[in-house]
């Protein structure tokens, strides 16, 4: 492979002249016993080998024997996109089953060990592990990564730094890591604590320009640090293997239309900041610091944190600021075809994320006398429950409130005029019905609503 091959960033075959910013999903699994829901000890390989064959490639293996990952086809159509992921979590159940086997989908399983973990035989494998030692055993951690297109490639590094502000949002709406080798961290967000021990991760340096980057990259490769940019596991990178701008941050969620809401809103915002080259342009070392701050807050208080507004005159409340954020960009929304699903993320924050959801259950299971490992494992329960949909019969939840709102009496406008309800309106429409897990009596389970949604602050 040449040096130029090396440090470039990948430009794909096909760029995405239209501006329809076609997407991809990719979420992290682990395999655990169909039973017991514990971490698998071991995987058998012809696990992975039908995952492959079986999803034509959508499914393979990953870094540890216990992950496995799937990989959507690039969309256009929300609708669509949602469709192939619900399927593709029910198939590799299906592969995993006769092996005795299952799914499970969160940043960190509750009760798993990471001293119990198994790298996949790989040569990349092998070098990360090589390189980094007890810290790539330690990575027991799932992921959501959402792939976005746009129309210049070579835009992705500037629209990448500008795009830094909002990546706390999305890491405090997948919040679904609150255990840790059975323990209770404290944190929503528990996944990148652990992930940041690895090098080049978190918040992106400061690059504007493709150059930048690449020089960037070019230097680590000449010092045989890494062999090429792949090796970069920044909470959002241009893609080296496609013509995109790639989320790694979020933890995986567990609800599959969290998955698509926050896929819908990274779409809409990356939208939003290429086709408005102004907007964040004027970041400073203070404005990353203040990203690096709000990530922290995201990963230990999720949707219930308050933020720091470099421009304001005091920390904003997570819902509020979702909220603003959605109101402007409501009409790129609304061009791709995603506002629904972008107004999904309004329902994340009254419901509460699966770390809410994951706690409660445990609360629970404990006020009804259950020792901490039984609690645990009604988490367990739960989270391969929720992977599959228990929540989601089929039909992806949206509110009733119309976005379009009829123009007054005597103005005709050219286009309709975009309505978009805050959550207070939505709030009551977009309930989620929560199941019942059993220990030895009924333990209600499920998210509790948050105290920002409740009381309009933090």
């Amino acid at each position: 492979m040449g040096h130029a091959e090396k440090t470039s960033i990948g430009t794909g075959s096909v760029a995405d002249l239209t501006g329809t910013f076609r997407f991809g999903i990719e979420e992290e699994y682990f395999l655990v016993d169909a039973e017991t829901k514990a971490i698998a000890p071991t995987v058998p390989e012809a696990v992975f080998a039908a995952a492959k064959s079986s999803t034509l490639g959508r499914g393979k293996g990953e870094f540890l024997q216990q992950q496995l990952e799937v990989a959507t086809e690039p969309h256009v159509d929300m609708e669509k996109a949602r469709a192939e992921l619900r399927q593709l979590r029910h198939m590799v159940t299906a592969i995993a089953a006769p092996h005795g086997l299952a799914i499970l989908a969160a940043g960190t399983h509750p009760t798993a060990a990471w001293t119990e973990a198994q790298q996949t035989k790989a040569e990349r494998y092998d070098t990360i592990m090589y390189d980094l030692q007890m810290i790539g055993r330690r990575n027991m951690l799932c992921g959501l990564h959402v792939h976005v297109e746009l129309p210049d490639p070579d835009a992705r590094v500037d629209v990448m730094t500008r795009m830094l502000p909002y990546l706390p949002i999305f890491i405090a709406l997948a919040t679904s890591s609150p255990f840790w080798q059975s323990q209770r961290t404290g944190l929503l967000g528990y996944r990148l604590a652990a992930y940041d021990e690895l090098p080049r991760t978190g918040v992106p340096e400061l690059f504007r320009t493709r150059e930048e980057f690449e020089a960037y990259v070019d230097a680590l490769v000449r010092a045989g640090v890494l062999p090429d940019a792949s090796f970069i596991w920044w909470g959002m990178r241009p893609s080296t293997a496609h013509p995109t701008l790639e989320l790694r941050a979020p933890d995986c969620c567990t609800r599959l239309e969290d998955t698509v809401a926050i896929a819908a809103l990274y779409r809409t915002l990356a939208r939003r900041v290429f086709f408005n080259p102004w907007l964040n342009a004027d970041l400073t070392a203070v404005s990353r610091a203040i990203v690096v701050e709000n990530k922290w807050r995201a990963q230990r208080y999720g949707i219930h944190g308050t933020f720091v507004d470099e421009a304001g005159p005091r920390g904003a409340p997570f819902a509020r600021w979702l909220d603003q954020v959605i109101d402007k960009a409501a009409g790129d929304a609304a061009a791709l075809g995603c506002l629904d699903e972008v107004l999904r993320c309004r329902a994340i924050v009254a419901d509460g994320t699966s770390a809410d959801a994951q706690l409660r259950v445990y609360r629970q299971a404990r006020d009804k006398g259950a020792e901490r490992e039984e609690a645990l494992a009604a988490v367990n329960q739960w989270l391969a429950g929720m992977t599959l949909g228990w929540d989601d019969p089929g039909q992806p939840l949206r509110p009733r409130t119309s976005y379009l709102r009829p123009p007054a009496a005597g103005i005709h406008p050219e286009e309709p005029v975009l309505y978009v309800p805050r959550a207070a309106e939505t709030t009551g429409s977009l309930s989620i019905a929560i199941p019942i897990l059993r220990l030895s009596e009924p333990i209600a389970a499920g998210g509790p609503r948050s105290r920002c949604a409740r009381t309009r602050g933090c």
